[in-house]
C-alpha cells in the first residue's frame, strides 16, 4: 500500500522538533567546547600553572577530537547513529562534570579528553539528518546545526567570563553539560531510530589509540622539557623516543589496516600532501596566536600587560570568533574564484605581517582585537580553501579519507602551535614572578610570523616542481 503525500508530510512535521533537538545539543557543545579559550589564564593562576601546561587543557580536548572523528562515523553506520550519539553524549556529560569537580589538573585533563568526543556529533547529526528528512530539507538542517555548534562558541567565548568570575570556574564547565544532559534526553526521545547499515570494513582501534598516545606523549614532553627549568637530558631521550615508537607504531598499523582511520597512501597524491603540509604550517601559526593573546590581554596592567578579567578576554576575543565563522564561508568561494593556492599565498602575507608587527606593537588592547581577527579570518579562510580545492582534484570515493587527514593535520597543528607558544612563555618567565617576560611574547610573535612565512617557500618550491 502506498503511503500517501499527506501522510509522508504529517511523518516529516514530526521529524523536525527532533532536529531542532540536534541543534540544541550542537548549541550546548559548542558553548562548552569555547569556554576554555577566554578563562585560560584563570584556570592557570587556580590551578598554579604555566602557559606551557594550560596549553594542555585545550589541546587533550583537540587531541580527542580528531581521532575520534575518523571513528564516529563508521560506529553509527554499524551501530546507528542515534545509538552512538547517545553514549557518545553520555561520555561527554561525564567529562564535563569531571572538569567542572576537578581539584587539580590532571583531573582537569581527564575530563577535557572526555569531553573531546563531542566533536564526534556532528558526523552523527548529519547522518540522522539524511536519513529522516528529504534531500532538500535536510541541507537546511545540516546547515542549522553546523550554525548553531558555530554559534555555541561565540555563546561560550562571552559567558565564560561572567559565570566563572560570578560563580566560580566550575560552573564554566557544569551548565553548558547540564544543558547536554538536556538535549540529549530530547534527541533520544524525540529522534526516530535509525537502521544499522551493513559496513565491509571494521573499526580501527590500534590506529586511534596510537595515534591519541603519540599526541598525547608529545604534548606532555613539550611541558615536561619546559617547566621547571627542564629535565635531564636522559628523560628528553626517553620521551623523544617514547614519541618516535608511538609514530612508528601508528604508521606500521595504518599501512597494514583494511580499514585505517587515516588512509596514508593517500599521501602519495601531490595534491593531498601539499594540502597537509600548508595547513599545517597555518594552522601551527593560528595555534599560537589562539594561546598568546589571552595570555597578554591577562598579564597585570603595572607591567606590559592589560589586567584583563574573564570577561573582558572573552569580549576581545569575540571579534575574532566571528571572523573565523565568516572566513569558513570565504574561503570556500575565493577557493572557486581565485584558486585555492592564492588564497593561501594572501592569507599567508597577512597571518606573518600582522605577527611581525604585534611583535612591536602590542601596546593597545585594539591591536590585539585587530591582530585576533585578521589572523583569525587569514587561517580560516587559508584551511577551507585548501580542503575545498583538494575536495575537487581527487576521486569523489577519496573525498571522505582526504577530508578526513586535513581535519586530523589541522587540529594537530593547532594543538602544536599552542604548545610551542607554551613554552615560549614558560621559558621566558621572570624567576621573581613567574609571568612571562615581553622579550618572550615578542619571540612567540616573531616565530609564528615565520612560520607562517615557510608555506610561502613551499607554494614557491611545489609550484616550481609542477612546472618543472
Amino acid at each position: 500500500m502506498a503511503t500517501s503525500p499527506y501522510r509522508t508530510r504529517r511523518r516529516a512535521l514530526r521529524r523536525w522538533p527532533a532536529t531542532g533537538a540536534l541543534g540544541v545539543l550542537a548549541l550546548a557543545l559548542g558553548t562548552l567546547q569555547s569556554v576554555v579559550e577566554p578563562a585560560l589564564p584563570l584556570l592557570q593562576r587556580e590551578l598554579g600553572t604555566g602557559p606551557a601546561e594550560g596549553a594542555l587543557i585545550g589541546n587533550v580536548l583537540l587531541i580527542t577530537g580528531a581521532v575520534i572523528t575518523p571513528v564516529a562515523g563508521r560506529l553509527g553506520d554499524r551501530y546507528g547513529a542515534k545509538r552512538v550519539l547517545v553514549r557518545l553524549m553520555a561520555v561527554v556529560s561525564a567529562g564535563g562534570l569531571t572538569a567542572a569537580l576537578a581539584p587539580n589538573l590532571p583531573v582537569l585533563l581527564l575530563g577535557q579528553v572526555l569531553q573531546g568526543v563531542m566533536v564526534g556529533a556532528l558526523p552523527l547529526a548529519f547522518i540522522l539528518v539524511r536519513k529522516h528528512l528529504a534531500a532538500g530539507a535536510s541541507q537546511a538542517a545540516i546547515g542549522l546545526v553546523v550554525a548553531l555548534f558555530t554559534g555555541g562558541s561565540m555563546v561560550g567565548t562571552l559567558l565564560a567570563g561572567p559565570i566563572a568570575e560570578g560563580l566560580s570556574w566550575q560552573w564554566m564547565f557544569a551548565l553548558p553539560t547540564l544543558a547536554v544532559v538536556a538535549a540529549t534526553l530530547a534527541v533520544a526521545r524525540l529522534m526516530p531510530h535509525d537502521p544499522p547499515v551493513r559496513s565491509e570494513g571494521g573499526i580501527d582501534w590500534p590506529g586511534t589509540v596510537l595515534l591519541s598516545a603519540a599526541l598525547l606523549a608529545f604534548m606532555l614532553g613539550l611541558v615536561t622539557v619546559t617547566r621547571d627549568g627542564g629535565v635531564p637530558p636522559p628523560a628528553v631521550a626517553a620521551i623523544a623516543v617514547a614519541v618516535a615508537a608511538l609514530t612508528t607504531g601508528w604508521v606500521v598499523v595504518e599501512r597494514r589496516a583494511a580499514s585505517p582511520m587515516v588512509d596514508l597512501r593517500m599521501l602519495a597524491k601531490p595534491a593531498m600532501w601539499h594540502a597537509c603540509v600548508l595547513t599545517f604550517v597555518l594552522t601551527t601559526s593560528s595555534g599560537m596566536v589562539l594561546l598568546l593573546l589571552p595570555q597578554l590581554f591577562a598579564v597585570p596592567a603595572d607591567g606590559y600587560g592589560f589586567g584583563a578579567g574573564t570577561t573582558d578576554i572573552g569580549l576581545f576575543l569575540l571579534p575574532g570568533a566571528l571572523a573565523g565563522a565568516v572566513s569558513d564561508a570565504v574561503g570556500g568561494i575565493a577557493a572557486r574564484r581565485f584558486g585555492p593556492r592564492a588564497v593561501v599565498v594572501a592569507g599567508t602575507v597577512v597571518t606573518a605581517a600582522t605577527m611581525i608587527a604585534l611583535a612591536s606593537l602590542h601596546t593597545a588592547q585594539w591591536q590585539l582585537v585587530l591582530a585576533k581577527v585578521l589572523t583569525a579570518f587569514a587561517a580560516g579562510a587559508g584551511t577551507t580553501a585548501l580542503l575545498a580545492g583538494t575536495a575537487t582534484a581527487i576521486g569523489t570515493k577519496d573525498i571522505g579519507i582526504a577530508t578526513g587527514l586535513l581535519v586530523v593535520t589541522r587540529v594537530i597543528g593547532v594543538a602544536l602551535g599552542a604548545q610551542v607558544a607554551g613554552a615560549i612563555l614558560d621559558a621566558g618567565a621572570e624567576p621573581m614572578t613567574g609571568q612571562p617576560a615581553e622579550s618572550a611574547f615578542v619571540t612567540a610573535f616573531v616565530v609564528a610570523g615565520l612560520v607562517a612565512a615557510s608555506s610561502l617557500i613551499f607554494v614557491r618550491i611545489t609550484r616550481n616542481g609542477a612546472q618543472a
